[in-house]
């Protein structure tokens, strides 16, 4: 039996991520059963928004919308007849996993949808989130909206909530959701039929992690469908990165400045939480009033502690004896924007963590434009910069900026700690790869930048003897499955 596999988003590029598998079989000429995987909102060095995650100021030559941060990337057409897909299978609520999903039930999906149920909540708060930055942009500016709330609530309606480790059919396909460890119920998704296995990884989590359990082993899979984030480097030893994130607190301390931290609102806000609180209450940090500007971070972490069975036992430990691992002294949770104005009149030392990861939106921008002139700043990345967001130029070195339309020298130290990265580095990858043993018949590295991508497909091949691709934006394949 044989299947098309397409990579319909997620190749060559983070983002985006969207996979077609149609279990035709070409023997008999008899139609299968269409499957998506993900379905993803693109982030492109061309694009300015692109649903919460946005990319650097736009050129002048750029059209209006763009230069209002209209996203005139993810409307574009699906390349597939949408009414065709029986049913959609998400790895994680990211949004570059999930974006694109209420717009896909807008152009005429209505298949069932899978996910682990934790999945499933985040999706519905990402959601709700984007809508609201659509809405505002619709308003002020008149770009087109990706989707209306109706279509979220069709789209919640369709969806499902899986266990980890339940099989269940899909025609003659059966799925298996396995822990990848990234972020809260995140999933690599297993389909078996015929004796064959492919496994789609969404991202992979960098284990061990503080939060979460370890990622799955991908043992007996015949195809893999992989990430490549981080597939060209190594990240600093665990050991390491609590320290330096110690070390970035007491630098700041000393110096009477500003630790800011652009933070993702998904698992990497929720480790910063757990790791600040921590050292406070094992006694090797004094307490530093610590910001929390972020109300999708605050929404997101209620959905942490309602699937607190979902973590690791250090984790559920902390749950069992009453203490909260997200709440520590001198944490101040900020909800509304006059509150996050209010900050910067807070006496320093202090930190102060807010939305988004990449600096390309939310209240961190704000918090950019007032603190990185000042030599008492240090602006501390925790997460991945994709290329052309204004947090990748920032990392990069550049020393002057434009942030909502105003020019901002910059004087802060910029730093990163990739440690609390949530993907898997190179090595990693490399041996999770190992780890799917004889069976494995074909990789297709996807989801990093192209130099990430061909590096580790290339170690694959010379290291592990494992044929190795990387496939193109809107190319086919024929797998034996």
């Amino acid at each position: 039996m044989t299947s098309t596999l397409t990579f319909c988003g997620g190749a060559g590029t983070v983002t985006g991520a969207n996979f077609l598998l149609d279990t035709h079989s070409t023997s008999s000429g008899q139609a299968g059963t269409k499957l998506l995987i993900d379905c993803g909102t693109l982030e492109a060095a061309d694009s300015v928004t692109a649903l919460g995650f946005s990319n650097a100021e736009a050129p002048a030559k750029k059209i209006s919308a763009q230069e209002h941060g209209c996203d005139t990337v993810n409307s574009a057409p699906f390349p597939y007849d949408v009414k065709e897909i029986s049913a959609l299978l998400v790895t994680h609520a990211h949004q570059d996993h999930i974006g694109r999903i209420p717009r896909l039930v807008r152009d005429g999906f209505s298949g069932a949808i899978h996910s682990t149920a934790a999945t499933k909540d985040l999706a519905a708060v990402m959601f709700d989130d984007a809508l609201g930055v659509m809405q505002e942009h619709a308003e002020k500016f008149g770009c087109e909206m990706l989707y209306g709330a109706a279509d979220v609530e069709r789209a919640l309606s369709l969806w499902a909530g899986h266990d980890y480790h339940e099989p269940f059919p899909l025609d003659d396909v059966s799925v298996e959701l396995l822990d990848a460890g990234h972020i809260l119920g995140s999933a690599m998704v297993r389909l078996t039929r015929a004796g064959k296995n492919i496994i789609f990884s969404g991202d992979l989590g960098n284990t061990p992690e503080p939060l979460l359990r370890d990622c799955e082993s991908p043992a007996g899979a015949d195809y893999i469908v992989m990430e490549s984030v981080y597939g060209d480097r190594v990240h600093e030893g665990r050991s390491e990165r609590k320290e330096v994130l110690r070390a970035a607190v007491e630098e700041v301390r000393n110096r009477g400045g500003v630790l800011l931290i652009p933070s993702f609102s998904i698992e990497r806000t929720q480790i910063l939480l757990f790791e600040l609180n921590d050292m406070v209450e094992d006694g090797s940090m004094q307490a530093i009033p610590v910001y929390l500007d972020a109300p999708l971070a605050s929404r997101v972490t209620q959905v942490f502690r309602k699937y607190s069975g979902l973590f690791n036992p250090a984790v559920r430990e902390h749950f069992s004896r009453g203490d909260d691992p997200f709440s520590f002294p001198g944490l101040k949770v900020v909800q509304t924007t006059d509150g996050s104005h209010t900050i910067r009149r807070a006496p320093d030392p202090k930190v102060i963590i807010a939305g988004a990861g990449m600096s390309g939106g939310g209240r961190v921008r704000a918090h950019e434009k007032y603190y990185l002139g000042e030599k008492r700043t240090t602006l501390l990345f925790v997460g991945y910069q994709a290329s052309g967001t204004l947090g990748r130029r920032l990392q990069e070195g550049e020393k002057r900026v434009m942030i909502d339309k105003e020019h901002v020298k910059v004087r802060a130290q910029v730093s990163a700690l990739t440690g609390y990265s949530g993907h898997a580095d190179r090595d990693q990858l490399l041996n999770y790869i190992e780890q799917a043993g004889p069976s494995l018949k074909k990789v297709f590295i996807t989801m990093g930048e192209p130099r990430a991508s061909l590096f580790l497909a290339q170690r694959a091949r010379d290291f592990l003897g494992v044929d190795a691709v990387v496939p193109q934006q809107g190319e086919s394949c024929e797998i034996e499955f």
